[in-house]
């Protein structure tokens, strides 16, 4: 008999109820005699909801939801059945509870307001130990499941920012400790060198919480598609984790992925965070990612591809291989080794699924040629995740970052010339997204710098000013740098 869900709200009542009470010190208009009561109908108002939220009320979930609350409400569940809990109706639209805060978490987040004692967060924590753990109830969770726990999520999290944001000196408790992100930048990522580690497991550190890593994802700009496809990933390895972790049937499923878009889109840069939440929710040891493309798993001679195809999953060991441009693999010319290299990936993605997750990068067209190269090739790719061109205003809010970090500044004129310039560029196959701005800005900053380096004692202002002439006039091919990684907006400042 799983008890799983009587734990997550016996936990949420305890935790709650304490929070409540030292709220109660700060709020004269709690009641301190009624707070369990009230806890517990939260915690079965929680419960009743994220069942609800796929509207199936499966045996499953209702035997839980009964074993868990049937000592508290006792004359309504002591003997009761799923088929009663449908009939009475306990369940249904309940999903609506959902949609935003509910008045108890209000009250903690008034008590927060006024002391900043992490109530909020408390009640962050529990609550979504019940949404995962009521995930973790049927053999398989829908999507629409994982959509409402995302939803509810960031609905909390965006609530307790308000909160805290209220405060001068405010940092929000779910992202404490954590630097300052620059992920609205366009991050640098590792530099490739196809037969180096891209990550050294030292360079890691501790791991990172799941909310620290989706707080980072969440800094990046634009990608919202993208972002909640990873936290969808998350919850249902978490709710996967939950359901190992008391013995129960876990559905065997890969965890490789595919990511497509044009260069500069962030695929690079969501690898990289990916590969730290494996890491934090126990699938990778290491966490780290090791980035390669054709020319670091294909060799001249035979017999040397698949060695080589071996190196570099042994370098990803415990952590993530991110093979950009895969799609080439698969272009068959006369003495040519990709197919033997795509064999062997074939064969390793089965015999190392425990220990490495593979991501294949590359354009959408391409990708689908790549999964159709070998029949076992699609089947092991269970989802992928697009990434889309960049809009001229994410563009210009990436330029701005850039401008930020370097102690630049684009005046009127130059940001009209620029956004005129982004607006121009033809979105197609190719585009240069993230790499297109940072050329951009490099190409401004070096124009800046042979304007004013003949200027006698310039001004501070004259020295971090972009003007008008500064912005190129047109995106030539000199502002291309092929050889880049193919980032996008990231931590760490310009990449391509």
């Amino acid at each position: 008999m799983d008890t799983g869900l009587e734990h997550a709200v016996a936990a949420f009542v305890n935790e709650v109820a304490d929070a409540l009470d030292g709220a109660a010190l700060t709020l004269d208009h709690i009641e301190r005699e009624k707070i369990g009561d009230q806890v517990m109908v939260e915690a079965f108002d929680l419960s009743a909801a994220f069942i609800d939220s796929d509207e199936l009320h499966t045996d499953s979930e209702l035997w839980a939801f009964i074993r868990a609350f049937a000592p508290h409400f006792y004359d309504e569940l002591a003997h009761a059945t799923p088929a009663d809990v449908r009939a009475a109706g306990w369940i249904k639209d309940r999903r609506g509870l959902l949609t935003e805060p509910s008045e108890l978490f209000e009250t903690l987040c008034e008590a927060d307001h006024r002391c900043r004692a992490g109530y909020t967060l408390r009640y962050y924590r529990r609550a979504m130990d019940i949404a995962h753990t009521v995930g973790s109830l049927d053999d398989y969770i829908s999507r629409t499941e994982l959509l409402a726990i995302e939803r509810y999520r960031t609905m909390l999290l965006r609530r307790i920012d308000e909160v805290h944001d209220d405060d001068d000196d405010s940092t929000p408790p779910v992202t404490a400790g954590l630097p300052v992100p620059e992920a609205a930048a366009v991050g640098r990522g590792v530099t490739r060198t196809p037969a180096t580690p891209a990550t050294a497991t030292g360079d890691l550190g501790p791991a990172r919480s799941v909310d620290q890593l989706f707080a980072e994802l969440d800094a990046l700009i634009g990608l919202d598609g993208v972002k909640q496809e990873v936290k969808l990933v998350a919850n249902l390895l978490r709710v996967q984790q939950l359901r190992k972790s008391r013995d129960l049937p876990v559905l065997d499923t890969s965890r490789h992925l595919v990511f497509t878009g044009n260069p500069g889109t962030g695929k690079t840069t969501v690898a990289r965070l990916l590969a730290q939440l494996y890491r934090s929710l126990g699938v990778v040891e290491r966490g780290h990612l090791v980035e390669t493309d054709r020319t670091g798993l294909v060799a001249g001679y035979v017999g040397q591809t698949a060695n080589l195809v071996r190196r570099r999953f042994d370098e990803a060991e415990e952590g993530v291989l991110f093979i950009d441009e895969a799609y080439s693999l698969s272009r068959r010319s006369e003495n040519d080794f990709g197919q033997e290299a795509i064999d062997t990936i074939v064969k390793l993605m089965e015999d190392r699924r425990d220990s490495v997750v593979l991501i294949a990068a590359g354009y959408p067209t391409e990708m689908r040629d790549f999964l159709d190269s070998n029949p076992g090739l699609r089947s092991r790719f269970p989802k992928t995740i697009h990434f889309p061109d960049y809009s001229t205003a994410e563009l210009m809010e990436i330029f701005g970052t850039m401008e930020e970090k370097s102690r630049y500044v684009a005046d009127q004129a130059a940001r009209e010339k620029l956004r005129t310039l982004l607006d121009s560029q033809i979105r197609d196959v190719g585009f240069g997204n993230g790499r297109l701005i940072r050329n951009l800005f490099e190409a401004a900053v070096a124009n800046h710098a042979s304007r004013v380096v003949d200027i006698p004692e310039p001004s501070d202002e004259v020295l971090t000013t972009l003007t008008i002439g500064d912005i190129p006039d047109e995106v030539g091919h000199a502002f291309f740098d092929a050889g880049a990684p193919d980032d996008g907006p990231g931590q760490n400042g310009p990449t391509g």
